[in-house]
């Protein structure tokens, strides 16, 4: 059936892609692809709803507190 791959079997794969994508192109993949897996095991763990919550309350307290600032200067006017 399916078994893992081997050493020389991974080697050509790698080899594979590297003549397919290029030198320059397998960075960005690789940041691409790290930044997928991260992504994903935060939505896994909730992370990700609880960062976004965090981002909005930010968001808020800093459009209250220009409100404030421009209520005190109007006063100071």
């Amino acid at each position: 059936m399916f078994h893992m791959p081997t050493i020389p079997e991974l080697l050509i794969i790698l080899l594979i892609v590297f003549v397919l994508f290029g030198a320059s192109r397998l960075p960005e993949a690789g940041k691409a692809l790290g930044a997928g897996i991260r992504n994903f095991k935060k939505a896994l763990s909730g992370e990700l709803e609880v960062e976004e919550e965090e981002k909005k309350k930010i968001k808020e307290v800093k459009a209250e507190e220009v409100k404030e600032d421009k209520k005190e200067e109007a006063k100071a006017s």
